[in-house]
């Protein structure tokens, strides 16, 4: 499709003098990006005296192209926010629900980084390299985390025909061995079309500490900000960034992604929100979840008929839970609500802040209420740290007991129980990762454009996948998906758009068919049927795997059937088997395979690049700050040796980090404290182990060095500790267990001072005073 430049570039050049520029002479081949500056008009003599300067035309965006906000929540169920019935208020999305479109049958693919890249392609998960999240990448084609540059990010395609482009919150869709200072950073927001990234790159983040990034460059959270939260400093950004542009130039349109870590663990929140739902979930998650249904069917958002699915017999049932464990699990689910709502409010001071600007009216506002369904992790009654169970372990609920009140916030990594996660999923069966069945694929979606979509308050039913809101993008704006990209061919969008949903409500839905599959959990829907199988992946429980040729097969007509509560397989077996068919053809197609239901195994055997490589040594100095935790993990479940050359003043007087990595959650630090060196294991922020020397460190050249002999025997186990000045022991002991795999997803390793939480007794950054030379890590 060619778009002519607008009717001003030739009132520009009238006003210089120039001949008028007809629009055919100013076409602009949208299909091949990027678009070059051009020369227009002019004369070009031997000098300037006989010459007239051309105009210089930069690309553009049609005439009317919108501004585009794309909200994006994490981990939110579709029967958690008050405005698709949940027990959660959400004052905001009930202000844009009465301003725009509620869609109830738009699906997810069930997990983070596969749903937000195929959100920013327009293609499946798999056909962008995404198959699985990002830390749990492997070497296969579909499964790498590296998103092709044959599949063109929304940014791109959009900063190509002249809009500004912002990107603020999570991204998770780079690399985990490209997240260092060495890059490469073309897989970086600002490499993949935005102008501005502010956020983290990790999975999730601490809402008080987070491991910021402003484009390619690691900051730390703005200083002496009383109350900070992360979702705040999000909206304050993005109003200063959209303020900036609309100042620089009001003719040019804006592209904002807007992807808070809300409600991804660790659940954070200001006090006041949490405070607001104490005691209301004390009637347990059986009885929410009717609750939540009969809501549902109130407001309009599922249909009479709809049936509320049970509750799978691998779930406790409230009732059976103890006085203790139901105590824990209200008060984990009071800060959960208090996340979300906290959450929704600074969207509405967002939509605010855009109003205030004069852009809403021409703005097409998308509000995707999660990336997957709610997350189940949490187990029985929930965490008061989400690592203890991604490490594979089980938090005694003692432990959760005694640190109830932190939970929410700074000191907290907390998550609720797969019961209430389950219950935020109402109507539906099953949470996250559950690609098969609609409680992991399906959240609620509410779009607004004043300038276009009249039927305030409509509710949209047509079956639509994340796949497709880029070519939905595209046609607001009047451009084409690209055919070529930096002179690379690009792979055809796979979604197909949702504009037509805007004036008919009962137009029949143009995505006909769709596959799922996370983790070998998969289904395929088509024209009103699924088939699928959830493949027993319990994440909230230890269950036998079975082979993929055992797996037993479910069939649902969801086109009458809303909740897939009703299992027809046996009524239909021939209708089961075509579609189990057609789930083949699709994942070929798609490049689903192969089929890996693999946990860690799948990253110790991924044949993935690392950060280390084969490296069993590496040296740190001074500056060397938020290098990726994978480095030490190199040092996990084996002996290694710490050991740092330092030069302490002629008066002694040094303390600060020398080595640290982690944080309040899990983590290790060797550090200076009144002079005398320490060192600390922090296993899962509830156990402490700290060597201290008897004496200050000498003055002038010092050798400090920790050892650790791992007893072996398996993971997690523990280990001789000696913390050595000068050769000399200074401090022993034993380290009774270590964390088997991570001490966090969003915390880093530092040489000379302490990022994000602290690991150790002191309070960050507590850099260190003297002179730090190297820290060398030797992995034995």
């Amino acid at each position: 499709m060619l778009s002519h430049l607008s009717r001003s570039f030739a009132l520009v050049l009238t006003g210089l003098g120039l001949c008028m520029v007809s629009a055919e002479e100013v076409e602009l081949d949208r299909t091949k990006l990027p678009i070059d500056v051009r020369s227009v008009g002019g004369r070009i003599g031997q000098t300037a005296a006989d010459s007239k300067p051309p105009a210089l035309i930069s690309p553009t965006a049609p005439n009317g192209a919108p501004n585009v906000v794309l909200v994006l929540l994490d981990d939110v169920g579709f029967g958690a926010a008050g405005t698709f019935g949940g027990p959660v208020e959400t004052p905001a999305m009930d202000a844009l629900a009465t301003e725009g479109l509620r869609y109830n049958r738009f699906h997810t693919t069930a997990l983070c980084s596969p749903t937000r890249a195929a959100l920013m392609t327009g293609r499946n998960h798999h056909s962008v390299g995404t198959g699985m999240v990002a830390e749990f990448a492997t070497s296969y084609p579909s499964y790498n985390s590296t998103i092709p540059k044959s599949a063109a990010t929304i940014a791109q395609v959009l900063q190509g025909n002249g809009y500004s482009t912002a990107c603020y919150g999570k991204w998770h869709n780079t690399p985990v061995w490209e997240v260092s200072p060495a890059g490469p950073f073309d897989r970086w927001p600002t490499s993949l079309g935005f102008d501005e990234f502010y956020g983290f790159m990790a999975g999730e983040a601490n809402q008080f500490y987070p491991a910021l990034f402003h484009g390619t460059t690691p900051i730390e959270r703005p200083e002496h900000v009383e109350n900070y939260h992360f979702t705040t400093d999000m909206v304050d950004q993005s109003l200063v960034w959209m303020m900036r542009q609309q100042v620089s130039n009001p003719d040019k349109p804006f592209f904002l992604y807007f992807a808070p870590g809300a409600t991804h663990s660790p659940h954070h929140a200001p006090k006041e929100y949490i405070e607001k739902y104490r005691g209301k979930f004390n009637q347990g998650w059986d009885k929410m979840r009717e609750e939540t249904f009969a809501r549902q069917k109130k407001l309009g958002v599922i249909p009479a008929d709809a049936i509320l699915t049970p509750r799978d017999a691998s779930m406790p049932a409230w009732d059976s839970l103890s006085h203790d464990e139901q105590k824990v699990a209200s008060r984990l689910m009071e800060v959960y609500a208090g996340f979300l709502d906290h959450t929704d409010v600074e969207v509405g001071r967002l939509a605010d802040g855009i109003k205030k600007l004069g852009e809403w009216d021409n703005t097409m506002f998308i509000y995707i209420v999660g990336d997957n369904g709610a997350a189940g992790p949490g187990g029985r009654y929930g965490v008061f740290n989400a690592m203890v169970n991604l490490n594979g372990l089980r938090e005694d609920k003692d432990v959760v007991l005694r640190r109830l009140e932190d939970c929410g916030g700074p000191k907290a990594n907390n998550d609720y129980a797969t019961g209430h996660a389950w219950a935020m999923s109402t109507p539906f069966q099953f949470v996250k990762q559950f690609a098969s069945h609609f409680g992991g694929t399906r959240n609620p979606v509410i779009i607004t454009w004043p300038n276009k979509i009249k039927d305030k308050g409509g509710l949209r039913s047509q079956f639509h996948h994340v796949i497709d809101i880029a070519p939905t993008i595209y046609e607001a704006a009047g451009i084409p998906a690209p055919t070529s990209v930096n002179g690379i061919k690009q792979m055809p969008i796979q979604g197909v758009a949702m504009n037509y949903t805007f004036d008919e409500a009962d137009a029949p839905s143009t995505r006909e068919t769709q596959y799922f599959e996370v983790v070998g959990v998969r289904g395929v829907y088509d024209d009103g049927w699924v088939a699928c199988t959830y493949h027993n992946k319990f994440s909230w429980q230890a269950s036998k795997v079975p082979a993929f040729s055992d797996d037993t097969w479910e069939l649902y007509h969801v086109e009458k059937d809303f909740s897939q509560a009703e299992n027809v397989a046996a009524k239909h077996p021939e209708k089961l088997e075509e579609l189990k068919k057609l789930f083949l053809v699709e994942a070929e197609k798609y490049n689903v395979f192969p089929l890996d239901d693999r946990g860690f195994a799948r990253v110790l055997e991924s044949g993935r690049p690392t950060i280390v490589g084969d490296r069993t040594r590496f040296t740190l100095r001074k500056g060397a700050i938020r290098m990726p935790e994978d480095m030490i993990r190199t040092t996990f479940n084996r002996s290694y040796e710490i050991n740092a050359k330092l030069d302490i003043p002629d008066d002694g007087k040094v303390e600060g980090v020398v080595l640290a990595a982690g944080g309040y959650f899990g983590g290790l630090s060797l550090y200076i404290k009144e002079g005398r060196p320490q060192f600390t294991y922090n296993y899962f922020g509830s156990e402490y182990t700290t060597l201290t020397g008897g004496k200050a460190l000498p003055s002038g050249d010092v050798t400090l060095q920790f050892l650790f002999d791992y007893d072996g025997g398996g993971t997690g186990k523990g280990g001789a500790a000696k913390l050595l000045v000068n050769d000399e022991v200074v401090a022993e002991g034993k380290i009774p267990k270590t964390v088997p795999l991570g001490f966090s997803a969003d915390e880093t390793l530092d040489a000379g001072e302490d990022t994000g939480t602290p690991s150790g007794d002191y309070k960050c950054p507590f850099r260190f005073t003297g002179k730090l030379n190297t820290v060398t890590v030797t992995i034995k």
